[in-house]
């Protein structure tokens, strides 16, 4: 049995998978990963489970280490520098580190979760089927909690399979598309108007409970209170002060506030990995587009495996060059003898 161990991590890192559902009736959220893509994408790199457990990596860097013999893993989602020793290493790629060595991921570029993925999986005692963890509730394994520097996973030695890399489609960058609604009704057409567009941030004091939205407030026809019901991932709610607020995977399963609109199922994981201050916009569509983009979602998981590829592996030798003449001959910009070729006659 090898290890992977957590030498520095940053806040909201933990391990997620993808999420228990069926336990809402006992009033457990489904937590899981914010990015199911980018999470089914790692796991399918090391040929485990799409949905299966790995280590969610929030905006701030972390480093790993292998002990006790070599680890493979996988890294997708969110891009960020990563490196071996100083070797770089490309997102969306498998990596086998031996023994003793670092995997160092930077900064989150352009997104906000990166997803780790360990051959063979994580292991831990399930929890409603889960490991997924919801620090508020203390659930989740092996860790309950976000991670911290010293933090150790008993894993699978690498198998030494060839490393591979994953094709996924380029990234749609247009609006987070929504279905009104439920309580669409709770507001006048002016603010579904204003809410649909406006521009809109992500607050800095967001995290995997809700994203709370900068912009406009938007009023209610007949005050913010209404009978609790359920949510699901995506809800808008708007409480009285009129911000928005868009309930992600660590959510309650009711809410007493009207929900003006939520997002489809296809672009939940897009919502999740925009960053704090970035401006967006929403963009009503139908039930029956949505429920399209849910299928085409779900084939795309699906399929995975047919994206994969051998990953490219160039070995360059320094030495030789250094020796070489890859730009050809010198000239100078000021000494035109150097490079203009005199006419034929």
């Amino acid at each position: 049995m090898s290890r992977l161990v957590v030498a520095s991590i940053g806040p909201a890192s933990s391990v997620q998978d993808g999420g228990r559902p069926g336990a809402q009736r006992y009033g457990l959220t489904p937590s899981g990963a914010m990015d199911r893509l980018a999470l089914a994408a790692a796991n399918t790199l090391v040929s485990n489970d799409p949905f299966a457990a790995v280590v969610e990596i929030g905006p701030f860097g972390a480093a790993f280490t292998a002990r006790d013999g070599a680890v493979r893993v996988a890294v997708a989602g969110a891009p960020r520098n990563a490196d071996i020793a100083g070797r770089p290493v490309a997102m969306e790629t498998s990596v086998t580190l031996k023994d003793g060595e670092t995997l160092t991921l930077g900064f989150a570029r352009g997104g906000a979760f990166t997803y780790l993925a360990i051959e063979g999986g994580i292991k831990g005692e399930p929890v409603f089927g889960s490991l997924a963890v919801n620090a508020r509730a203390g659930l989740g394994s092996p860790y309950p909690r976000p991670l911290q520097s010293g933090d150790e996973f008993d894993v699978d030695p690498a198998s030494g399979a060839p490393e591979l890399r994953i094709e996924l489609p380029k990234p749609m960058n247009g609006p987070i598309r929504v279905l009104l609604g439920p309580q669409d009704d709770e507001f006048d057409d002016a603010n579904k108007t204003l809410f649909l567009n406006s521009e809109w941030k992500i607050s800095a004091t967001s995290d995997r409970m809700g994203y709370r939205l900068e912009g406009p407030a938007i009023k209610h026809l007949h005050g913010h209170n209404i009978v609790s019901d359920g949510t699901v991932d995506g809800s808008i709610q708007v409480p009285g002060n009129g911000a928005p607020i868009a309930l992600m995977m660590d959510r309650g399963t009711s809410g007493g506030y009207p929900k003006i609109a939520t997002v489809i199922t296809a672009d939940v994981g897009r919502l999740a990995q925009i960053s704090a201050g970035t401006v967006f916009r929403f963009k009503a569509v139908s039930m029956a587009e949505a429920q399209d983009e849910a299928k085409t979602f779900a084939q795309l998981i699906r399929t995975l495996p047919d994206r994969l590829r051998a990953a490219d592996t160039v070995a360059l030798n320094i030495e030789a060059l250094s020796d070489a003449n890859v730009a050809g001959y010198a000239v100078s910009a000021v000494d035109a003898g150097t490079w203009q070729v005199a006419a034929e006659p």
